[in-house]
């Protein structure tokens, strides 16, 4: 058969008038191989011809019989592959996965099932590809990425490998292979099957095979594969002199025919990689993206990130999912007469092609579960539901502050690192701004996140929470630390008589909340009904012993509201009665009687008696408050508050809160808080993302429901409830990351984010049940219409000349200077007169039968060529 020969002249150097040696692509081993493969493939058909008559005795073979005409350990060799070879051609493809096929992970119609075989001292294993889908052939410019590699080269469907047990999985032997190859082509032959058989050479590096398949009468295929991997001659760099390589192997000579002669079908698919997002990207992409209105990168320096504006930004920076992309520009099927086309279609544009394919270039451990994005919320909340476990080991906070002392619990060692003083006063200082306040809003939300019952997220106590999940290592000796600094405080403030910051101002308390921000909320108000008496008096300050006197007037006037309450519901409880009547009830003290007896009448219905001096004094307060109180029933009244006593009650809740009660309400507030900061990110017009937010916070109501319930024990299951929990939030955290990395990448081709999401969800989803534990990595193509090909073109940034990624260029189709990391051609004839290798006119349309074709695969240094030719011996 024809072998990769291909003699091409190196051009001259400019300095250099002798013409350089010829550099020579042959593949000696496949002439070799080829010789031995004729002769013991004319042996083997004389033997198998010659016992014609005893062929039905092999059938026999099973029954127990033994058949004297497999005289030789090759023919038995062949008998055992014959045999093999029908019962897998005796099954149908659904029997052979009830067997136990193999399904291979390019594709889900590809399987594959296997056999050992032994021939003298060697073993061998036979390997049966095979599809469900019955419209699966690759064609010629079918460039699915579904295919097995043999598939592509070289055009076929089902087929067959045998390759030594061994470690390279290679015959590297000729002798070896041609005879191993023979063998199975004469068990095929005997089994009128029409399968290609495949056997690898060299090194598995070369992925170099030899093939051959039975077409029937006397036709024959045979396959040749290898690989160039260093100094590939310059001219089969170019198509031009692909073209010529492919022309030589039906043509003895290119001068000795007219070029117009061969009409050769040419496709070609071009990969273009797209570098990483780092800076320099992520800014040239902006200056696109500024064209939509918005720039999503905010500063322009160096130092900016990839989520520098997305609102987990404060607390963390994740990586970006989207490392780049791959661009792939596909020519179809197209008729070419002559090598100067092949120059013009070198020089075209990628805009050309028929159609553009793009997939996302992610990370491996994007699908691998834990390890991805080891400093988000998820994993945060994980260390934050240890610390939960850990806290039913003291009875106060304070005692794992000093655990190295006094704590003889395992768990607390030298591993929970107790942060330095001036972290937890940044933590401090950061939580207890002045001036910042919460709007009644940021307590409305929405009604899932309000089932959590933790603390809205703007809340003083929400924002404690966030700051402790990356306080030093979250550890509860940490967490201990900070929530103790945290209640001082909060008493200081109290003492100070200053606003708590982070709290609403109405001076109301939400009940859906958890109790420590009811709690605050309560300080709060009594605070500011300190502050209001404060400043009541604050004009009558003029002497140390008015200032002294101010707590005095204080408790005076917590008990000018007691009184108020009493006399609006003797008013409501005594509709015709007066202020002496309440004097009399309320304070007999104050009331003297008559020194006369007169019995009360009808007509004098007012008590005998007077008002005591003090009562009777001109702007009596008790009188000026009787004045000014309506007649209203306890029922219908403000419950009264005593500021000085309840907010010392809620300083010596916080102070003595027993540690696994204040974790139980940071996770509930940790995990809302959480849920509330990422349902901020813009991510379009995502539905998916918006549902799986939605059921995130279905998810999470009842998970931490237990927490409210205050039964929770060390050795509960909700311990491993919330850690299964954690893992949930991790894939909506991860896939939330990827939704906003697409959707600012794809500014001006939003559908584009929509369906390379939409892809990589319905890939991902499926996959949460098993663990991930599958090695497939995500390569689905989306479709680019014309009218989105210049947004991502314009994502292939210009390179600068001291970029150190640069290559030089040398294979032409340049996308915005960048040359392809990757080109596939298809070259094929069908029925080409002019040497032993033709198809017969007589025996069969030249137009049916493609009698040469090659698949070549190239980058800027390295080459491979897989040729196909069909002869009749």
């Amino acid at each position: 058969m024809a072998s990769f020969s291909v003699s091409t002249k190196v051009e001259p150097d400019a300095d250099e008038d002798c013409v350089a040696e010829e550099e020579v692509f042959h593949f000696s081993y496949l002439l070799h191989s080829l010789v031995i493969h004729s002769f013991l493939l004319l042996q083997c058909d004389y033997r198998i011809r010659a016992n014609a008559n005893l062929l039905p005795l092999l059938a026999l073979q099973s029954e127990n019989f033994d058949d004297f005409t497999i005289a030789s350990p090759w023919e038995r060799f062949i008998y055992e592959i014959e045999a093999v070879c029908r019962n897998w051609m005796a099954d149908t493809p659904t029997r052979l996965l009830d067997k136990g096929a193999v399904a291979l992970g390019y594709s889900k119609y590809s399987y594959k099932v296997k056999s050992e075989l032994k021939y003298g001292t060697e073993s061998y294993c036979m390997e049966y590809y095979f599809e469900t889908n019955i419209n699966g052939k690759p064609g010629m410019a079918d460039w699915r990425s579904a295919f097995h590699d043999l598939q592509l080269c070289f055009g076929v469907k089902e087929f067959l490998v045998i390759s030594p047990k061994s470690a390279s999985s290679a015959v590297l032997d000729a002798p070896e292979a041609s005879k191993l190859l023979s063998a199975v082509a004469i068990a095929l032959s005997n089994c009128s099957s029409l399968w290609p058989a495949f056997v690898p050479v060299h090194e598995s590096s070369r992925k170099a095979y030899i093939g051959i398949q039975n077409m029937s009468t006397v036709f024959t295929r045979r396959f040749e594969a290898d690989w160039i991997c260093s100094q590939v001659p310059r001219r089969l760099m170019h198509l031009e002199g692909l073209y010529d390589l492919f022309v030589s192997k039906f043509a003895y000579s290119t001068l000795d025919l007219p070029t117009n002669l061969f009409k050769v079908q040419f496709a070609m698919r071009l990969t273009y990689n797209m570098l990483p997002h780092d800076d320099y990207n992520m800014k040239a992409i902006d200056a696109q993206n500024t064209n939509s209105g918005e720039n999503l990168t905010g500063e322009t320096s160096n130092e900016t990130l990839w989520d520098n504006d997305c609102p987990w930004s404060e607390w963390y920076s994740a990586e970006d999912p989207v490392k780049g992309f791959e661009l792939i520009t596909i020519w179809s099927k197209k008729m070419v007469e002559s090598s100067l086309e092949m120059d013009e279609l070198e020089n075209a544009s990628p805009y050309e092609a028929e159609k553009w394919l793009i997939s996302p270039s992610c990370p491996p451990k994007l699908l691998e579960g834990s390890e991805w994005n080891q400093n988000g919320f998820a994993s945060r909340l994980h260390i934050l539901v240890d610390a939960l476990k850990t806290s039913f080991e003291a009875r106060f906070m304070g005692n794992f502050v000093s655990a190295d002392d006094n704590s003889g619990s395992e768990n607390l060692n030298s591993s929970m690192i107790i942060p330095p003083q001036t972290v937890s006063d940044q933590v401090l200082k950061e939580l207890f701004q002045k001036g910042v306040q919460v709007t009644d809003s940021a307590y409305g939300g929405n009604r899932t996140s309000r089932a959590i019952k933790g603390a809205p997220l703007e809340s003083l106590f929400a924002q404690f929470c966030l700051h402790s999940l990356w306080f030093c290592d979250c550890n509860i000796r940490a967490i201990a630390v900070l929530w103790m600094e945290f209640v001082r405080e909060v008493r200081r403030c109290w003492e100070e008589s200053q606003l708590i910051p982070r709290m609403t101002a109405n001076g109301s308390i939400d009940l859906s909340t958890c109790l420590i921000n009811q709690k605050l909320q309560m300080l709060a108000v009594c605070i500011e009904k300190k502050c209001e008496v404060n400043e009541d008096y604050q004009d009558c300050i003029g002497s140390e012993d008015q200032i002294e006197s101010i707590t005095e007037n204080f408790s005076t006037l917590v008990v000018k509201d007691r009184l108020a309450s009493d006399m609006s519901a003797f008013k409501a409880a005594n509709p015709n009665a007066v202020f002496e009547d309440f004097i009399r009830c309320h304070s007999p003290g104050d009331w003297i009687d008559d020194d006369l007896e007169v019995e009360m009448s009808k007509d004098n219905p007012s008590p005998r008696g007077k008002l005591s001096e003090r009562m009777s004094e001109n702007g009596n307060s008790w009188r000026n408050i009787w004045s000014r109180s309506p007649a209203l029933p306890v029922s219908g009244q403000k419950p009264l508050l005593d500021p000085n006593r309840e907010g010392e009650k809620v300083l010596q809740y916080l102070e003595t809160l027993q540690p696994h009660q204040l974790l139980e309400q940071m996770l509930c507030t940790a995990f809302g808080a959480a849920a509330d900061t990422l349902i901020q990110t813009n991510y379009g017009e995502l539905k998916q993302m918006e549902s799986m937010m939605q059921h995130l916070y279905l998810t999470l109501a009842p998970a931490l429901k237990p927490l409210q319930e205050n039964r929770l024990s060390p050795d509960s299951e909700t311990i491993e409830d919330l850690r299964r929990l954690c893992i949930v939030f991790q894939h909506v955290e991860k896939l939330l990351t990827l939704a906003a990395s697409l959707h600012r990448k794809f500014l001006q081709a939003p559908s584009l984010a929509r369906e390379i999401f939409s892809d990589f969800y319905n890939f991902y989803i499926p996959r949460l049940g098993i663990g991930l534990v599958e090695e497939k990595e995500f390569d689905k193509k989306q479709a680019v219409w014309n009218e989105e090909r210049e947004a991502v073109a314009n994502m292939f940034v210009q390179p600068t000349a001291n970029q150190s990624w640069r290559k030089v260029l040398s294979m032409g189709n340049l996308l915005n200077g960048h040359e392809p990391i990757r080109r596939e051609i298809i070259f094929s004839v069908h029925g080409v007169n002019g040497n032993h290798y033709a198809i017969p006119t007589a025996t069969v349309s030249q137009q049916n039968v493609e009698t040469y074709r090659m698949y070549i695969c190239g980058t800027s240094n390295d080459l491979r060529v897989a040729l196909s030719v069909v002869s009749c011996d």
